[in-house]
């Protein structure tokens, strides 16, 4: 680990290459031949034993290389996380809005795995689920390896309780429901998910919290966890989240606008902690506004 940043690795081929930066250059094309050539000479391209590949080395297959990611520009996230837990086996962050779980994009140092295993120092961290960039609150990392199946289990088999919170706008007489039920698929653009006919395949329990002029706060609970299923509910039902750019109209990309977060908060998560027994419980510091601001 470097930095907060794991190596990522790949195995050589058969192939036409003559160098190792011939390689480099043509599988990973979004990185200039002259950055592979400057990575190395600087052992950011590393062989098994950690030592230093040469650009101009004679291409050699079947061997596995190391190499550590970076961005040549990378935009800050001004807003800081913090950790709400930590034990041998669990990490429990609270994210704010804006801040990729992993490193994806435009995104590295500015994500919160990167982030979190720079601070605490633990290069086998793991996220054992992800939330939207967009939205704000808990995310629980897994520390151990070898337990971070027994994790990730509880969601797969739904035994996690997720709660969040939304602010939505709100009309006098409007109904929230129960329960909202729908068949979610992807939608025509790969950024978004929408409702279509067919068995329901996504689950939310709805609860009106408190309504405040226009608009009203919501508990959501996911019964299912598919792609911006929080999101697409709320859009269907005629109460799109607060400042949502994608439901229930896709805004054209931009620049990350501070003052207007996405109103979405993972405000709880509730489990039997597979390893020790105990009944754990974890709620988000983090609060959502009536008021348009900038998050905390």
């Amino acid at each position: 680990m470097r930095d907060g940043v794991s190596a990522s690795w790949v195995s050589l081929p058969a192939g036409p290459w003559a160098r190792f930066g011939d390689f480099f250059a043509e599988r990973f094309p979004l990185v200039t031949r002259e950055d592979w050539r400057a990575r190395m000479r600087v052992g950011e391209v590393v062989d098994a034993e950690g030592g230093p590949i040469d650009p101009d080395d004679a291409y050699r297959p079947h061997l596995r290389l190391w190499y550590y990611r970076a961005l040549e520009q990378e935009d800050a996230i001004p807003f800081e996380e913090s950790v709400l837990f930590q034990d041998d086996f669990l990490v429990v962050a609270d994210k704010p809005h804006f801040l990729p779980v992993v490193p994806t994009g435009r995104y590295l140092q500015h994500s919160l795995l990167v982030r979190l295993k720079r601070k605490l120092g633990i290069e086998t961290l793991a996220p054992m689920h992800r939330i939207d960039r967009l939205t704000a609150g808990l995310v629980l990392f897994s520390v151990q390896p070898p337990t971070r199946d027994r994790y990730q289990n509880l969601f797969r088999e739904r035994a996690v309780r997720k709660h969040y919170e939304a602010i939505v706008p709100w009309q006098e007489g409007a109904i929230v429901p129960s329960v909202h039920r729908s068949h979610l698929m992807d939608d025509a653009s790969f950024l978004r998910t929408r409702e279509a006919p067919g068995e329901a395949n996504s689950e939310t329990h709805m609860k009106l919290l408190e309504v405040q002029g226009g608009h009203a706060r919501l508990l959501l609970s996911p019964v299912t966890g598919r792609k911006h299923q929080l999101r697409v509910h709320c859009a269907a039902l005629g109460m799109p989240i607060l400042h949502d750019d994608f439901y229930p109209v896709l805004r054209p990309a931009g620049s990350d606008d501070y003052a207007r977060p996405l109103q979405l908060l993972a405000k709880s998560v509730s489990f039997v902690d597979p390893i020790t027994g105990q009944a754990r419980r974890f709620e988000s510091r983090r609060t959502l506004d009536f008021e348009t601001q900038a998050p905390g």
